[in-house]
C-alpha cells in the first residue's frame, strides 16, 4: 500500500522560503515518477514540479527559478524548496507519485500520478 505524507506547510510572509517534505512508503521516491501539485481556493489543481528517474526535474512557469525538487533515497523522502514566495503561491500542496500516463504541461512531459498525499497547506501573506 502506497502512502505519501506531506509536512512543512504553514504561514509565511511574501519573500520568504519554505521546504515541504513528502515521506513515501510502499514505493521508492528514487525509482518512481514523483511530483508536487497545488490547489488554491476556487481554482483547479495545478502542477508545481515533477521528476522521474534519469531526468531532471521540470517546473511550472509560475515557480520556475524559485522552486527546487530533491530526493533523499535513504529517507525515501521527496522535498520541495521554494523561495521568494508570493501570495499567489498560497494553496494546498500535494505530493504525488507513480505513473498512469503522461501529461503535457507547458511543453514539458509530466507523469500523471497514480498516488496522492493528503496535502499540506501553505499560506503566503503580503
Amino acid at each position: 500500500q502506497v502512502q505519501l505524507v506531506e509536512s512543512g506547510g504553514g504561514s509565511v510572509q511574501a519573500g520568504g522560503s519554505l521546504r515541504l517534505s513528502c515521506v513515501a512508503s510502499g514505493l521508492s521516491v528514487s525509482t518512481n515518477c514523483m511530483g508536487w501539485f497545488r490547489q488554491a481556493p476556487g481554482k483547479e489543481r495545478e502542477g508545481v514540479g515533477s521528476i522521474r528517474p534519469g531526468n531532471s526535474a521540470v517546473y511550472a512557469d509560475a515557480v520556475k527559478g524559485r522552486a527546487t525538487i530533491s530526493q533523499d533515497s535513504a529517507k525515501n523522502t521527496l522535498y520541495l524548496e521554494m523561495n521568494s514566495l508570493k501570495p499567489e503561491d498560497t494553496g494546498k500542496y500535494y505530493c504525488a507519485a507513480g505513473f498512469r500516463g503522461w501529461l503535457r504541461i507547458q511543453g514539458d512531459l509530466w507523469c500523471d500520478p497514480k498516488y496522492w498525499g493528503q496535502g499540506t497547506q501553505v499560506t503566503v501573506s503580503p
